[in-house]
């Protein structure tokens, strides 16, 4: 997979947070937003928002129609609350399919970024103490979720 750009805060956009050279969360994105993220090398969008979690969020139809204009692949794994073991398998197994950068969003990215958490440890990917670490450094604080992700990780 090949290392999305680095990518701050657009004029317009929700903060783009990097986890991994790979992977970012965002909050609520807008349709127009598709076409600068594949600019910047994103290939695949994840929404973890529900339809119609707020008013004037736009609906799931018009954000894939946008992604998919853009030259993204987009794919829906809405939830509420922490991520259900579907969620985070399916996450798990997109990922690992990733043709190259991926960003995932909800409202705020908490959400996504738990999701990608819990992904990397039930596939492997990486151990709690550095998917605690990296998602600090991307601003999100998930010391809360150590028992999971140790529960979640392959044991030696």
């Amino acid at each position: 997979m090949l290392p999305c750009k680095a990518v701050s805060t657009w004029r317009g956009m929700s903060d783009i947070r990097h986890v991994t050279p790979t992977f970012a969360v965002a909050g609520q994105l807008d349709p127009a937003d598709f076409a600068r993220l594949a600019a910047e090398g994103f290939t695949l969008a994840i929404k973890n928002r529900p339809e119609r979690e707020d008013p004037g969020q736009p609906s799931d139809e018009i954000m894939r129609e946008a992604a998919r204009a853009a030259g993204l692949a987009f794919h829906t794994l809405a939830f509420v609350g922490p991520p259900p073991p579907g969620v985070v398998a399916e996450t798990a197994d997109l990922l690992e399919g990733a043709t190259g950068p991926v960003i995932a969003y909800c409202r705020t990215g908490r959400r996504s970024i738990m999701a990608w958490a819990m992904a990397q440890a039930l596939a492997g990917v990486r151990q709690p103490d550095e998917i605690i670490m990296l998602a600090a450094r991307a601003g999100y604080d998930l010391e809360g979720a150590r028992d999971a992700l140790t529960t979640l990780a392959p044991k030696p």
